[in-house]
């Protein structure tokens, strides 16, 4: 257990940064509270160009995200060939894709009705 209480929104932007140290691109997060389908809070959805990079972003997350709430994710998957890893932290699903493979899924086209919040890539 542990003593550091956040809400989904603090969770998400605590990833976002994980992400963005990882230097992954195209990051966004579809806010789904208020669609009657939806499977969580939110969803984070970043890509990066190779799957190295993929599998460095979800470590970065991992670490940063246990860093600041002392959390780890309930489920996670798709290390094993690191085209699409989804780290799940209950009401915060995280979606790291490979370029081409998030091109293909269109999360975003799927989940068009929720809130979106668009993260600049840093430089």
């Amino acid at each position: 257990m542990t003593d550091i209480t956040i809400n989904s929104d603090q969770l998400a932007e605590i990833i976002v940064a994980g992400i963005k140290e990882k230097k992954g691109e195209n990051i966004v997060k579809l806010d789904l509270k208020k669609l009657d389908t939806s499977v969580c809070d939110s969803f984070i959805i970043c890509q990066a160009d190779n799957p190295r990079q993929v599998v460095a972003i979800a470590d970065g997350v991992e670490d940063y995200v246990w860093e600041n709430t002392k959390e780890w994710p309930k489920h996670k998957e798709g290390k094993e060939n690191a085209e699409w890893i989804l780290l799940d932290y209950v009401d915060v699903v995280v979606h790291i894709f490979l370029d081409e493979k998030r091109d293909f899924f269109k999360l975003e086209k799927l989940w068009a009705d929720a809130e979106r919040t668009d993260y600049p890539n840093e430089d």
